[in-house]
């Protein structure tokens, strides 16, 4: 296999492999006897013709991003990882058709700005996106913050090329909008988190560019009001809703902590916050007129305390960024058991209610820390230890409380994973929630696909 990538990219030293070891949050750590970059697609499909072959395990990486563990190599050192990392050529865009085609190790930030050169969009936002890459968003199912308005990254793909199991190479990068022509292997491969081939190339769906936008920041009393500001918005917004995300008031507490030049621009602390976003086609004032007059009639009805929109981009940027740091901010305050949950809707307010309670009874004193794409039923309901705990004791607790919050969710028929996808963490708690049937099929699925199971071993099944 050293053959195939060349030496300077089959790495054996452990120091140098260090990055491709430990995931994000240190949850998992692995070993492996090799990471091996390909550079492309025929030097992917060599190499698992021979894993396959002997039998070897493989762990397709991207940018190890990841949030559970399922591009972490196990700790006993039989797996290979590799690294995508190389392949990272934009081979086409097409403007007038709205798509483009870019290799797996493309970052999603590398691909918005190949989109944004030719006056298009592709929407797919996260708050790693600097070095989070295709091929593992894809494989992951990624969401981030444009899904209310464009959907996740599933319905952003129209085709993708594919490595199976045994080296063979599906060429299924076709950029039609419609194709009913059978089974949709595209939508398989999406999600499945690198456990039933290795995608190596995509053809993504683009947008046309706002001509404007409009950001805010709203204070609201509590979590009803925020579900009401919803529909309120949907009805006023309509198509030109493309951001709804909240906030708890302990969530933006600790950005504001510990965060460097993060500051609130409310006059008055509230329960919850939400960010709102109004895109328009057109220029002149459109979607700062829309907003204002949504916050106008929100506030007319209680629902809004405060709220502030923004006069720049460089405001507007820092609305942004108190809640892409929310997650960032809780890993000065100890230990921290998160939650990538989603439930419907409308359902959301009892789940906060419910989920808080539980937290409470597994662990008296813990913060929740919750925040998410409302518009989308997913929250991330993290909860951060009890002020002078000990991190070990509290992170000790992690399982029970897990399995406590995700009883809430299956309760209101929500899903324990609503972005970040199974892998080594959710495994066992996916039979939980899965019928056997829906089990079986997907045992089903994998074994047809991957008879000798060497691709990434142990996730997600």
């Amino acid at each position: 296999m050293v053959e195939i990538v060349g030496s300077a990219h089959a790495i054996a030293d452990p120091d140098a492999q260090s990055p491709y070891l430990h995931e994000l949050r240190g949850l998992y750590v692995g070993k492996t006897p090799l990471v091996l970059r390909p550079a492309s697609t025929r030097e992917v499909a060599e190499i698992l013709a021979i894993a396959n072959e002997a039998r070897i395990g493989v762990v397709p990486q991207g940018g190890n991003t990841g949030l559970v563990g399922g591009q972490t190599p196990s700790p006993d050192g039989s797996e290979i990882v590799l690294s995508l990392s190389r392949l990272d050529r934009v081979r086409a865009v097409d403007a007038q058709g709205g798509t483009m085609i870019v290799e797996a190790g493309v970052t999603l930030a590398a691909a918005q700005e190949a989109a944004a050169r030719v006056d298009r969009l592709f929407p797919l936002s996260l708050a790693s996106e600097a070095s989070c890459q295709i091929g593992g968003a894809l494989a992951t199912n990624a969401g981030g913050t444009g899904v209310l308005a464009y959907g996740n990254a599933r319905a952003l793909t129209l085709g993708v090329e594919v490595v199976t199991a045994d080296g063979q190479v599906w060429d299924g990068l076709r950029t039609l909008k419609k194709d009913n022509t059978g089974y949709d292997l595209r939508d398989l491969f999406v999600g499945s988190e690198g456990t039933l081939g290795v995608i190596t190339a995509a053809a993504l769906k683009l947008y046309p560019r706002p001509a404007e936008t409009a950001v805010a920041l709203a204070a609201l009393p509590d979590i009803d009001a925020v579900a009401r500001l919803f529909r309120l918005a949907e009805a006023r917004g309509h198509a030109g809703l493309t951001a709804f995300e909240f906030m708890s008031r302990v969530t933006l507490e600790l950005v504001t902590r510990h965060i460097p030049n993060s500051k609130l621009p409310l006059r008055t602390p509230a329960a919850w916050y939400v960010l709102l976003e109004i895109s328009s086609p057109e220029t002149g004032g459109l979607a700062d007129a829309t907003l204002q007059r949504l916050l106008t009639e929100a506030s007319e009805q209680g629902l809004v305390t405060d709220a502030v929109v923004a006069a720049s981009l460089a405001q507007a940027q820092a609305l942004w960024r108190l809640r892409e740091t929310a997650s960032e901010a809780q890993r000065h305050e100890g230990g921290s058991i998160k939650h990538d949950v989603s439930v419907p809707v409308a359902r959301i307010p009892e789940f906060i209610a419910a989920a808080s309670a539980t937290v409470e009874r597994v662990c008296p004193g813990a913060r929740p820390v919750a925040f998410g794409h409302f518009g989308d039923g997913n929250v991330h309901f993290n909860v951060t230890q009890p002020a002078g705990m000990d991190k070990a004791a509290f992170l000790a607790l992690w399982s029970e409380m897990a399995g406590a919050v995700h009883d809430v969710v299956g309760a209101l028929s929500g899903s324990i994973s609503a972005e970040h996808g199974i892998g080594q963490l959710k495994r066992r708690e996916l039979l939980r929630f899965k019928s056997p049937l829906e089990i079986a099929l997907m045992r089903k699925i994998k074994a047809a696909l991957d008879p000798h199971g060497i691709l990434n071993p142990g996730k997600l099944l």
